[in-house]
Protein backbone atom coordinates (compact mmCIF):
# COMPACT_ATOMS: atom_id res chain seq x y z
CA UNK A 1 0.00 0.00 0.00
CA UNK A 2 1.44 3.58 -0.88
CA UNK A 3 1.09 6.06 1.18
CA UNK A 4 1.12 10.08 0.38
CA UNK A 5 2.82 10.96 3.81
CA UNK A 6 6.02 11.50 5.14
CA UNK A 7 7.39 11.34 9.07
CA UNK A 8 8.76 13.69 10.74
CA UNK A 9 12.53 13.39 11.69
CA UNK A 10 13.75 14.62 14.69
CA UNK A 11 16.28 16.99 15.14
CA UNK A 12 19.77 16.57 16.91
CA UNK A 13 17.86 16.35 20.15
CA UNK A 14 15.80 14.02 19.29
CA UNK A 15 12.68 16.73 19.20
CA UNK A 16 10.17 15.99 16.37
CA UNK A 17 8.96 19.16 15.15
CA UNK A 18 4.78 19.77 14.78
CA UNK A 19 3.28 23.01 13.00
CA UNK A 20 0.63 24.67 14.48
CA UNK A 21 -1.85 22.97 11.80
CA UNK A 22 -0.87 19.56 12.77
CA UNK A 23 -1.24 20.70 16.56
CA UNK A 24 -4.42 21.74 15.81
CA UNK A 25 -5.64 18.95 14.18
CA UNK A 26 -4.26 16.81 17.09
CA UNK A 27 -6.46 18.59 19.94
CA UNK A 28 -9.40 18.20 17.43
CA UNK A 29 -8.93 14.33 17.34
CA UNK A 30 -8.48 13.90 20.92
CA UNK A 31 -11.05 16.18 22.09
CA UNK A 32 -13.92 15.06 20.08
CA UNK A 33 -12.74 11.20 20.72
CA UNK A 34 -12.80 11.94 24.44
CA UNK A 35 -16.19 13.00 24.13
CA UNK A 36 -16.82 10.22 22.11
CA UNK A 37 -15.63 7.44 24.40
CA UNK A 38 -16.74 8.04 27.62
CA UNK A 39 -18.76 4.92 28.98
CA UNK A 40 -17.30 3.25 25.97
CA UNK A 41 -13.66 2.51 26.78
CA UNK A 42 -12.28 -0.18 29.17
CA UNK A 43 -11.61 1.22 32.16
CA UNK A 44 -7.81 -0.06 31.73
CA UNK A 45 -7.42 2.18 28.82
CA UNK A 46 -8.85 5.07 30.75
CA UNK A 47 -6.34 4.29 33.40
CA UNK A 48 -3.60 3.68 31.09
CA UNK A 49 -4.56 7.10 29.76
CA UNK A 50 -4.80 9.06 32.46
CA UNK A 51 -0.96 7.50 33.45
CA UNK A 52 0.30 8.88 29.54
CA UNK A 53 -1.43 12.53 30.55
CA UNK A 54 -1.58 13.45 26.96
CA UNK A 55 -1.39 17.07 26.16
CA UNK A 56 -4.76 17.79 24.08
CA UNK A 57 -2.84 21.13 22.79
CA UNK A 58 0.32 19.14 21.62
CA UNK A 59 1.45 16.54 19.94
CA UNK A 60 3.89 14.30 22.68
CA UNK A 61 7.23 13.87 22.09
CA UNK A 62 8.02 9.95 22.16
CA UNK A 63 10.46 10.27 24.97
CA UNK A 64 7.42 11.24 27.09
CA UNK A 65 5.57 8.18 26.39
CA UNK A 66 8.54 5.88 26.87
CA UNK A 67 8.38 7.42 30.51
CA UNK A 68 5.88 6.22 31.20
CA UNK A 69 5.83 2.90 29.55
CA UNK A 70 8.84 1.65 30.46
CA UNK A 71 8.41 1.27 34.15
CA UNK A 72 4.60 0.25 33.86
CA UNK A 73 5.69 -2.68 31.29
CA UNK A 74 8.76 -2.63 30.09
CA UNK A 75 7.82 -1.12 26.46
CA UNK A 76 8.65 1.45 24.47
CA UNK A 77 7.96 3.24 21.27
CA UNK A 78 9.92 4.10 18.56
CA UNK A 79 9.54 6.01 15.35
CA UNK A 80 8.91 4.79 11.97
CA UNK A 81 8.40 5.50 8.88
CA UNK A 82 4.69 5.51 7.58
CA UNK A 83 4.91 2.01 5.97
CA UNK A 84 7.18 -0.31 7.32
CA UNK A 85 7.62 -4.41 6.26
CA UNK A 86 6.67 -7.48 8.44
CA UNK A 87 9.73 -8.56 9.21
CA UNK A 88 10.40 -5.10 10.91
CA UNK A 89 6.61 -4.81 12.58
CA UNK A 90 7.16 -8.42 14.15
CA UNK A 91 10.59 -7.45 15.29
CA UNK A 92 9.81 -4.31 16.97
CA UNK A 93 7.11 -5.97 18.91
CA UNK A 94 9.51 -9.15 19.82
CA UNK A 95 11.84 -6.57 21.50
CA UNK A 96 9.04 -4.83 23.18
CA UNK A 97 8.93 -1.41 21.02
CA UNK A 98 5.50 -0.21 19.55
CA UNK A 99 5.96 1.61 16.05
CA UNK A 100 4.75 4.80 15.78
CA UNK A 101 5.03 7.26 12.38
CA UNK A 102 5.49 10.30 13.32
CA UNK A 103 3.19 12.16 10.87
CA UNK A 104 -0.46 13.24 11.57
CA UNK A 105 -3.54 12.93 9.27
CA UNK A 106 -4.46 15.84 6.88
CA UNK A 107 -7.81 17.68 8.10
CA UNK A 108 -9.50 15.97 5.01
CA UNK A 109 -9.22 12.77 6.55
CA UNK A 110 -10.19 13.43 10.12
CA UNK A 111 -12.89 10.78 10.13
CA UNK A 112 -10.64 7.84 8.02
CA UNK A 113 -6.93 6.81 7.09
CA UNK A 114 -5.98 3.75 5.93
CA UNK A 115 -1.87 3.75 7.15
CA UNK A 116 -1.75 4.12 10.76
CA UNK A 117 -0.97 7.87 12.15
CA UNK A 118 0.90 9.03 15.14
CA UNK A 119 -2.72 9.74 17.13
CA UNK A 120 -3.81 6.57 15.69
CA UNK A 121 -0.63 4.62 17.68
CA UNK A 122 -0.29 6.89 20.85
CA UNK A 123 -3.91 7.43 21.71
CA UNK A 124 -5.44 4.19 20.48
CA UNK A 125 -2.49 1.55 21.92
CA UNK A 126 -0.11 3.01 24.12
CA UNK A 127 -2.83 3.81 27.03
CA UNK A 128 -3.47 0.11 26.79
CA UNK A 129 0.56 -0.94 26.73
CA UNK A 130 0.81 -0.03 30.26
CA UNK A 131 -1.35 -3.01 31.40
CA UNK A 132 0.63 -5.95 31.85
CA UNK A 133 -2.07 -8.68 30.26
CA UNK A 134 -2.37 -6.80 27.21
CA UNK A 135 1.69 -5.62 26.52
CA UNK A 136 2.17 -9.37 27.52
CA UNK A 137 0.19 -10.69 24.51
CA UNK A 138 1.42 -7.76 22.36
CA UNK A 139 5.19 -8.98 22.88
CA UNK A 140 4.21 -12.53 22.83
CA UNK A 141 2.88 -12.20 19.53
CA UNK A 142 5.55 -10.35 17.92
CA UNK A 143 7.59 -13.15 18.63
CA UNK A 144 5.33 -15.50 16.74
CA UNK A 145 5.26 -13.16 14.03
CA UNK A 146 9.14 -12.60 13.56
CA UNK A 147 9.42 -17.03 13.70
CA UNK A 148 6.36 -17.39 11.28
CA UNK A 149 6.33 -17.97 7.29
CA UNK A 150 4.56 -15.83 4.67
CA UNK A 151 1.02 -18.53 5.03
CA UNK A 152 1.38 -18.42 8.93
CA UNK A 153 1.74 -14.31 9.01
CA UNK A 154 -1.49 -14.41 7.05
CA UNK A 155 -2.96 -16.09 9.83
CA UNK A 156 -1.82 -13.80 12.33
CA UNK A 157 -2.68 -10.86 11.32
CA UNK A 158 -6.27 -11.55 11.80
CA UNK A 159 -5.67 -11.90 15.33
CA UNK A 160 -4.01 -8.92 15.61
CA UNK A 161 -6.84 -7.28 13.90
CA UNK A 162 -9.48 -8.49 15.93
CA UNK A 163 -8.02 -8.13 19.43
CA UNK A 164 -5.18 -5.20 19.35
CA UNK A 165 -7.20 -2.85 16.39
CA UNK A 166 -10.87 -3.81 16.73
CA UNK A 167 -10.78 -5.72 20.45
CA UNK A 168 -14.38 -5.74 22.29
CA UNK A 169 -14.17 -7.07 26.47
CA UNK A 170 -17.06 -7.83 29.02
CA UNK A 171 -16.23 -4.79 31.71
CA UNK A 172 -16.93 -4.63 35.10
CA UNK A 173 -17.29 -2.13 37.70
CA UNK A 174 -16.64 -3.12 41.77
CA UNK A 175 -16.94 -6.93 40.84
CA UNK A 176 -20.49 -6.34 38.70
CA UNK A 177 -20.70 -6.85 35.46
CA UNK A 178 -20.55 -3.31 33.42
CA UNK A 179 -21.56 -4.38 29.57
CA UNK A 180 -19.33 -4.28 26.63
CA UNK A 181 -16.33 -2.25 26.38
CA UNK A 182 -13.83 -1.13 23.76
CA UNK A 183 -9.86 -1.92 23.63
CA UNK A 184 -8.68 -2.48 20.79
CA UNK A 185 -7.20 0.71 19.14
CA UNK A 186 -8.53 0.83 15.86
CA UNK A 187 -11.67 1.51 17.63
CA UNK A 188 -10.32 3.89 20.56
CA UNK A 189 -9.04 6.02 17.57
CA UNK A 190 -11.96 5.63 15.09
CA UNK A 191 -14.94 8.34 15.71
CA UNK A 192 -16.82 6.56 13.74
CA UNK A 193 -16.03 3.12 14.59
CA UNK A 194 -16.60 3.65 18.43
CA UNK A 195 -20.41 5.09 17.93
CA UNK A 196 -20.78 2.14 15.67
CA UNK A 197 -18.99 -1.02 17.74
CA UNK A 198 -21.55 -0.82 20.74
CA UNK A 199 -24.07 0.12 18.84
CA UNK A 200 -25.81 -3.14 18.20
CA UNK A 201 -25.93 -3.49 14.34
CA UNK A 202 -22.25 -5.33 14.38
CA UNK A 203 -22.36 -8.82 15.28
CA UNK A 204 -20.97 -10.44 18.31
CA UNK A 205 -19.26 -13.24 19.28
CA UNK A 206 -17.48 -14.72 22.09
CA UNK A 207 -13.78 -14.90 21.70
CA UNK A 208 -12.58 -18.27 20.43
CA UNK A 209 -8.46 -18.17 18.99
CA UNK A 210 -9.77 -20.66 15.67
CA UNK A 211 -12.84 -18.93 14.85
CA UNK A 212 -10.67 -15.56 14.73
CA UNK A 213 -8.40 -17.25 12.86
CA UNK A 214 -10.81 -17.98 10.22
CA UNK A 215 -12.95 -14.81 10.13
CA UNK A 216 -11.99 -12.63 7.12
CA UNK A 217 -11.56 -8.80 7.53
CA UNK A 218 -11.35 -5.70 5.33
CA UNK A 219 -9.56 -2.84 6.56
CA UNK A 220 -11.88 0.10 4.79
CA UNK A 221 -15.09 -0.77 6.19
CA UNK A 222 -17.18 -0.57 9.53
CA UNK A 223 -16.42 -4.29 10.91
CA UNK A 224 -19.22 -6.83 10.54
CA UNK A 225 -18.23 -8.25 13.41
CA UNK A 226 -16.48 -8.37 16.93
CA UNK A 227 -14.55 -10.66 19.13
CA UNK A 228 -15.85 -10.20 22.78
CA UNK A 229 -12.84 -11.21 25.55
CA UNK A 230 -14.52 -12.07 29.17
CA UNK A 231 -11.55 -10.16 30.41
CA UNK A 232 -8.18 -8.47 29.76
CA UNK A 233 -7.02 -11.61 31.91
CA UNK A 234 -8.22 -13.76 29.24
CA UNK A 235 -5.08 -11.75 26.81
CA UNK A 236 -2.69 -13.35 29.07
CA UNK A 237 -3.66 -16.50 29.20
CA UNK A 238 -4.10 -16.25 25.24
CA UNK A 239 -0.51 -15.69 25.29
CA UNK A 240 0.28 -18.40 27.53
CA UNK A 241 -1.47 -21.07 24.79
CA UNK A 242 -0.26 -22.85 21.72
CA UNK A 243 -1.16 -20.26 19.48
CA UNK A 244 0.51 -21.48 16.32
CA UNK A 245 -1.44 -25.09 16.93
CA UNK A 246 -4.62 -22.64 16.49
CA UNK A 247 -2.95 -21.09 13.20
CA UNK A 248 -2.20 -24.66 11.67
CA UNK A 249 -6.02 -26.22 12.82
CA UNK A 250 -7.24 -22.81 10.87
CA UNK A 251 -5.46 -23.40 8.09
CA UNK A 252 -6.63 -26.82 8.19
CA UNK A 253 -10.62 -25.81 8.15
CA UNK A 254 -10.13 -23.01 5.75
CA UNK A 255 -11.57 -19.44 6.14
CA UNK A 256 -14.92 -18.56 7.16
CA UNK A 257 -17.07 -16.66 4.04
CA UNK A 258 -16.41 -13.15 4.37
CA UNK A 259 -19.37 -10.85 5.85
CA UNK A 260 -18.79 -8.66 3.75
CA UNK A 261 -18.35 -7.37 -0.51
CA UNK A 262 -15.45 -7.72 -2.33
CA UNK A 263 -13.65 -4.41 -2.16
CA UNK A 264 -13.90 -2.15 -5.16
CA UNK A 265 -10.20 -2.97 -6.29
CA UNK A 266 -8.51 -6.21 -6.83
CA UNK A 267 -6.59 -6.39 -3.68
CA UNK A 268 -8.25 -9.43 -1.88
CA UNK A 269 -9.27 -9.25 2.06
Amino acid sequence: MATLYTAHQPDAQGFIHYDDEEQGTWQILIERQLAALAGKACDEYMAGLERLALHPDRIPQLAEINAVLQPATGWSVVAVPALISFDRFFSLLANRQFPVATFIRRRDELDYLQEPDIFHELFGHCAMLTNPAFAHFTHVYGQLGLKASKEERVFLARLYWFTVEFGLVQGTQAGESAGLRIYGGGILSSIGETGYALSGQPKLQPFDLVEVLRTPYRIDIMQPIYFVLPSLDALYQLAEQDIMAGVSEARRLGLHPPRFAPAASKQAS
